[in-house]
């Protein structure tokens, strides 16, 4: 029956920031490698003193297959563990410009438009899909920066309740090189390490603000990157197309989405 026996003294220490320690064994009565690595592997910790085993080595002192006998130098290795999880104050980033979807009505400026021979095309102003009753519009994509940030936070400083209170709110004041009002908070999900801290994965929209725009006839509109915009429409006469025309009598911006003060996530500003 195979034996493993440490030897007196074995064990062979370093310090530092990545401290090991090797143990030394004499292992008796199996001439075969893959048998006396198999009882080293299980008489031996996977862990000792806070260090995880790294390392096994056999040399062989004597072989004799004839006898079925055998004697092997062997050394285990313990070493640190790596740290896979980020410290605490550590941070990563993710982001996307895929864009969001936006239902129009009016374009920024109108080509071209065309009439049968005779004829002139009324001009709406910049309305899009204009029909007797209706300005129809249609679906474009717009700008939208959608980004996250996953924060490692101690567990005193995590405040659950500013992320639910600041949750479909835009920032109210400049925060990460973004003006106030561009930037929509999604909302936080977060799972804890341990007992003493957090991962905490905070989302995000950016839209950008606007100034100077116009529409039809009407100029000078200022639009906050989640405010909403719409035109309402009134008919009118195109005295050279000699037709009714729906043309933009009045815009309205209106603000759909509190502000908050983005500082209190503690993630920076």
């Amino acid at each position: 029956m195979p034996t493993l026996t440490e030897k007196i003294d074995s064990r062979e220490w370093t310090t530092g920031e990545k401290p090991t320690v090797t143990m030394h064994y004499t292992l008796d009565g199996t001439p075969d490698d893959l048998t006396a690595k198999m009882l080293l592997l299980n008489s031996t910790p996977t862990e000792y003193d806070g260090l995880v085993r790294d390392e096994c080595t056999l040399d062989p002192i004597f072989v004799d297959t004839t006898t079925g006998q055998g004697k092997w130098e062997c050394t285990v290795r313990y070493v640190a563990p790596e740290n896979t999880q980020p410290p605490v104050g550590e941070s990563s980033f993710s982001f996307d410009t895929g864009g969001g979807t936006q239902h129009i009505t009016q374009s920024i400026t109108t080509v071209s438009k065309y009439a049968p021979p005779g004829k002139t095309a009324p001009d709406f102003k910049g309305a899009v899909g204009v029909t007797h009753d209706n300005v129809e519009g249609v679906d474009i994509t717009v700008p939208v920066y959608n980004f996250s940030e996953t924060h490692y936070i101690d567990d005193g400083d995590v405040n659950k309740g500013a992320y639910f209170a600041l949750t479909g709110k835009t920032n109210n004041a400049a925060w990460k090189g973004f003006a106030a009002g561009e930037v929509l908070f999604l909302g936080a999900s977060g799972s804890k390490r341990g007992s003493d801290d957090w991962e905490i994965t905070f989302r995000f929209a950016a839209s950008p603000n606007k100034t100077g725009l116009t529409v039809g006839d009407i100029v000078g509109i200022d639009k906050k990157g989640w405010e909403y915009m719409w035109v309402r429409y009134a008919d009118a006469e195109d005295a050279v197309a000699k037709a009714i025309v729906k043309k933009p009598v009045a815009v309205y911006v209106e603000k759909v989405y509190e502000d908050g003060d983005f500082s209190t996530l503690g993630i920076g500003t």
